[in-house]
């Protein structure tokens, strides 16, 4: 599987294609998400789009499984049978990555319990105004972390008496993930291009349509 989604990043021509239109296509996709100039939480669901749309655009539709049961929680498309989950986080930190979505602390701590790495992860760091990156984190790389320094250090669980948003892999596992030799990256310039963009212009002209 790893010899699959590395293709994308020993694609010289991809690759710049990548740096060059991930933040216009991110950009887009936090306007059309956008209320009153804050984008909304469907932002996210964009982003996964975006980066699944690369997937059919370098390996074919035929090859890319977009229909994943709601069950699979962590993964977001299968590329030649074999599930990928996908990551955006933004700002300069490598942290804040969601393993699972919850607001139930018996529920996360049950996840963090019985969570071990299982699939390889595309993540994107978006990072308005400076460099970010486009990451591939393959199985056998996070597998490696996670047996190094140990599942407490590896998963952060949120403070008591918060609002939780759900369990995260921590800071000092993430970075080690990036920086492990079976993984890649692509940095990314993340600047913003002026855009007129109206989120309801589409509809209207499909209101217009016979």
């Amino acid at each position: 599987m790893s010899s699959q989604l590395s293709r994308i990043f020993h694609d010289e021509a991809l690759k710049e294609k990548i740096k060059k239109k991930l933040p216009y296509l991110f950009q887009l996709a936090e306007l059309e998400s956008s209320r009153a100039g804050k984008a909304g939480m469907e932002v996210g669901s964009l982003r996964e789009k975006i980066i699944v749309a690369l997937l059919i655009y370098k390996f074919g539709e035929a090859n890319v499984l977009t229909d994943i049961p709601i069950t699979e929680s962590e993964v977001d498309a299968k590329l030649f049978g074999e599930p990928i989950s996908i990551k955006t986080i933004s700002g300069k930190a490598l942290s804040g990555v969601k393993l699972i979505w919850t607001v139930d602390p018996h529920k996360a701590q049950e996840f963090s319990q019985i969570y071990y790495p299982k699939y390889d992860m595309l993540l994107v760091q978006i990072n308005w105004g400076s460099k970010g990156g486009f990451y591939y984190l393959p199985q056998e790389a996070q597998i490696t972390i996670f047996n190094e320094i140990g599942r407490n250090n590896y998963i952060k669980l949120p403070k008591p008496g918060t609002n939780p948003r759900g369990v995260e892999i921590a800071k000092e596992a993430l970075t080690k993930v990036i920086g492990h030799n079976l993984s890649k990256n692509i940095i990314i310039d993340w600047q913003k291009t002026e855009i007129e963009l109206s989120s309801y212009k589409r509809w209207v002209e499909l209101w217009g349509e016979d």
